[in-house]
């Protein structure tokens, strides 16, 4: 694993595992778990269950634990390339499960057997209704449900029944294993919930050897006593469930652990949706590339955008933990994500939409360089030079042939500062015959080099960055913004819409950019500033050194883009 965070803040979880350890209970032991179904790519919600959970087995170390518990119960949907992705996503977040690697599928005769001993105790049994008699005589919140007329079968019957659904001889839907609770509980998770069900499905560890799979609710708290796990933490939907997982953990004997639950509030994050199934949905559409697209809210994806793991984690500890639902901004991901990448990002010259400018008295066929502090944040970064001539390309934003009086950059007439060099004047811009603005001609001022004031002119307030032409590398670069125009697109799309309408035309923007030379070497997952422009990251999947691809992964917070 790696150090823990420093200083974490104290929520209500952390209150409680105190309090269990100041009484000894499990001898002062915290045995945590992340628990992900491998049905689809982990998200930035997931990241959030992540850091809790290895976080607290590094706050109380060294008697202290974390498991990854791989809950694979559902064949249909569930595939090696998930699993092989969460484990990626883990270690990239820094933390490390050791020889605690762990999955569902580990304990399946163990679970077979505690399924046959509820049996045998009269609190369980096979059903043999149709999927749709069983949701009928559910009752509803305001109703009792109505028992199956299978729910007095004798212990006998329903064993030689259960052994009978093992050995495959009957076909999906044709029964289940029900335990036997409460038809009139007011919580419907108690109404005599379903344990196994028939799925005649290949399952990636187990192959064919299994035609019967235990329920989520059957093999979580379950597995969590095989662990001996201590605290068991969920996110608020499984609160309703707890009444069933104390359930099990009372009335199976001889589990080695009795770990209780506990719930927190989800991550919910503006402009995003964070459902596997509907990422799933973006996927399959096409209106992603995949589930490691930058745009998307998967850790993967992120991870390409250019996202770090401390900026993640900081994210995850600044939200902290509450018992009710909220909207977190994202603003606030955004910002603890610039807040890492200004101490670790090196900064570059790129220029995005480039204008040619010609400094009509600066000597033809002369190049200087220019020396550079690689990150003003980071002195041990080191230093870079970068070419200047006569030729420059600058950012096409920065010039406006009519401007408000706000607009400090560059004007007909107009002074500007390059910035690290010296000042230019504006003296005649050149169109094409479509009317176009396409080369601005230059002077510079000699005398104004190293920051000095123009001598006999205004105080120059605008500073640029700029590219020299001869050396520029052209590089390809990939503005992400915004997936979704909505900032909840599935309240917006309301009962039965889809949320798909609000996926953002306009969220990614491809460019052929003018870099200084340095970026034409970006390794994968260089991370950069481009100065005045935003943070960088060279996509992990597809750049190489020689065909930079690179990925806007956070604008600056004060982007040249207002006019000032």
């Amino acid at each position: 694993m790696s150090d823990a965070p420093a200083a974490p803040h104290r929520d209500f979880i952390r209150e409680l595992i105190d309090a269990d350890v100041a009484a000894q209970r499990n001898e002062g032991w915290v045995i945590t778990r992340f628990p992900p179904e491998p049905n689809g790519y982990l998200h930035i919600g997931h990241a959030k269950s992540i850091c809790l959970n290895f976080g607290l087995a590094l706050e109380h170390a060294p008697k202290s634990r974390c498991h990854l518990r791989f809950d694979d119960t559902n064949p249909t949907k569930e595939e090696v390339e998930y699993v092989e992705s969460i484990q990626t996503d883990v270690q990239w977040l820094g933390f490390s499960w050791g020889k605690h690697l762990h999955y569902a599928s580990d304990y399946f005769e163990t679970l077979y057997g505690y399924a046959q001993q509820l049996i045998s105790k009269g609190l369980a049994y096979v059903d043999e209704q149709s999927p749709e008699e069983m949701r009928a005589n559910r009752g509803s919140l305001t109703a009792p449900g109505i028992p199956s007329p299978c729910r007095e079968r004798s212990a006998a019957e329903n064993q030689a029944l259960f052994a009978e659904m093992r050995a495959g001889k009957f076909k999906e839907g044709a029964c289940v294993l029900r335990a036997k609770i409460d038809m009139a509980s007011p919580n419907m998770n108690l109404r005599d919930p379903v344990l196994y069900r028939i799925l005649h499905a290949h399952h990636h560890r187990t192959g064919d050897a299994w035609c019967i799979y235990p329920m989520y609710d059957f093999a979580h708290p379950l597995s969590d006593a095989l662990e001996q796990i201590t605290h068991s933490l969920c996110t608020l939907e499984f609160e309703h469930h707890r009444p069933l997982y104390e359930w099990l953990i009372e009335h199976v004997d001889g589990l080695p652990g009795h770990p209780y639950q506990r719930e927190f509030a989800r991550l919910n994050l503006t402009y995003t949706v964070l459902s596997k199934r509907k990422l799933l949905e973006l996927v399959k559409d096409g209106l992603v590339t995949g589930w490691d697209d930058p745009r998307m809210p998967t850790i993967s994806g992120i991870r390409r955008r250019g996202y770090t793991p401390a900026a993640v984690r900081q994210f995850c500890e600044t939200v902290g933990l509450t018992k009710f639902p909220s909207l977190t901004e994202l603003a606030l991901l955004e910002h603890c994500v610039r807040e890492d990448l200004n101490r670790v990002a090196n900064r570059v010259y790129v220029v995005l939409r480039p204008i040619k400018v010609v400094l009509t008295n600066y000597p033809e066929g002369q190049v200087e360089f220019i020396e550079l502090t690689n990150n003003p944040e980071n002195l041990e970064a080191g230093k870079r030079s970068v070419p200047l001539s006569r030729e420059l390309y600058i950012e096409a934003d920065d010039f406006r042939e009519e401007a408000a009086a706000d607009f400090f950059r560059l004007v007909p007439g107009g002074e500007v500062r390059l910035k690290y060099a010296f000042c230019i004047i504006c003296q005649e811009v050149v169109k094409d015959a479509a009317g176009q603005v396409v080369e601005l001609h230059c002077t510079y001022d000699e005398a104004t080099r190293h920051g000095a004031k123009p001598v006999g002119r205004p105080k120059v307030k605008g500073t640029i960055h700029w590219v020299s032409a001869a050396q520029a590398a052209d590089v390809e670069v990939r503005l992400y913004d915004k997936l979704f125009t909505e900032p909840q697109p599935e309240e917006a799309a309301g009962e039965g819409g889809d949320f798909r309408q609000f996926v953002n035309p306009a969220s990614m923007e491809v460019l052929t950019a003018k870099a200084e030379p340095s970026v034409q070497h970006a390794l994968p997952g260089a991370l950069y500033q481009f100065e005045r422009v935003g943070y960088f990251c060279a996509d992990t999947k597809e750049s190489k050194p020689g065909a930079p691809i690179l990925n806007r992964t956070v604008a600056l917070k004060d982007s040249f883009a207002k006019g000032k």
